[in-house]
């Protein structure tokens, strides 16, 4: 009786692996019913505007559907915003990249306690805003500022410098903004940095120096990248920061589609400017991912 029952039901490993599939469908179709709502909201949120705005960018200021929005990009205004605004990030990129990844590998390195520290002292600048932020190094760099008045009684210039309402303040600015962001995803990769790769790489010969650029940095490269690329795309639709630090001096591209909307009322030469903006990001992001790609391969 007991070997017909074996016999016409099936092994138990034929059944132990239907019920393990009948569960994997219901977890997989569990996951996909608790994603599903906020699929829905991201689409919303996210893809519906920015499908308006390639909607709007298509129409000229008559009402027409017309081109003319994208072929104004050519004008020279257009062009010099458009370089000002791509230089300027590559800049604060660049800076933040030097002025950050010394700081993450002290943070990787550092015992607990000092590395709490340096974490607070880097997250402290996400509890103000970026107004109240910017405002404060309008204060230290204006003519009158604390950093023109210690030189100056310091002796080492005699006149105040500007340091303000120009293109270095907006930059100066921008940098102090976004190093957060450049710090914690490098603090995240070297984190995972196997320490005995470097005593492996000392053991077979290689000087401290050779280590750190043949071992250690490779390894780095995908927060490195992460990190200049949110920090690229970030400063790609600043706004705040070159009001109120560059004086209108500095005009980015931001500062065009706000003043296209504001002074002239052109809803359709705005949603151009942010159709280029949105395609700018999406391409520093495939470039992102073609990046930390290859870092993974060359793991």
């Amino acid at each position: 009786m007991t070997d017909y029952a074996m016999s016409s039901s099936g092994s138990p490993g034929k059944l132990n692996a239907g019920i393990l599939r009948r569960k994997e469908v219901m977890e997989r179709f569990s996951a996909t019913s608790l994603t599903f709502p906020g699929l829905v909201l991201i689409a919303l949120v996210l893809l519906v505007p920015v499908l308006w705005l390639f909607w709007l960018s298509a129409f000229d200021a008559a009402g027409d559907l017309s081109w003319a929005n994208y072929e104004r990009m050519g004008k020279s205004i257009y062009v010099r915003t458009f370089t000002t605004t791509f230089r300027i990030a590559i800049i604060v990129t660049v800076c933040c990249a030097i002025l950050g990844y010394p700081v993450a590998y002290l943070m990787s390195q550092a015992g607990r306690r000092l590395s709490l520290v340096i974490l607070l002292s880097v997250l402290l600048p996400f509890w103000t805003s970026v107004l109240v932020r910017t405002y404060a190094w309008l204060v230290l760099l204006q003519r009158t500022g604390l950093i023109n008045g210690w030189l100056q009684n310091w002796g080492i210039i005699d006149e105040p410098l500007a340091l303000v309402h120009n293109e270095l303040g907006t930059i100066i600015g921008m940098i102090h903004v976004m190093l957060p962001f450049m710090i914690l995803p490098l603090y995240a990769s070297m984190k995972a940095v196997d320490p005995s790769l470097m005593l492996a790489a000392s053991n077979c010969g290689a000087t401290p120096a050779q280590a750190f650029r043949q071992v250690y940095f490779p390894q780095t490269v995908s927060g490195l990248s992460s990190g200049a690329g949110l920090i690229f795309v970030l400063c790609l639709g600043f706004f705040v920061t070159p009001v109120l630090l560059g004086g209108g001096r500095t005009y980015m591209w931001a500062m065009q589609i706000a003043d296209n909307i504001s002074l002239y009322g052109n809803w359709g030469a705005a949603s151009a400017l942010g159709v280029v903006l949105v395609i700018a990001t999406a391409l520093v992001l495939l470039a992102v991912q073609f990046v930390l790609r290859r870092a993974g391969g060359t793991k």
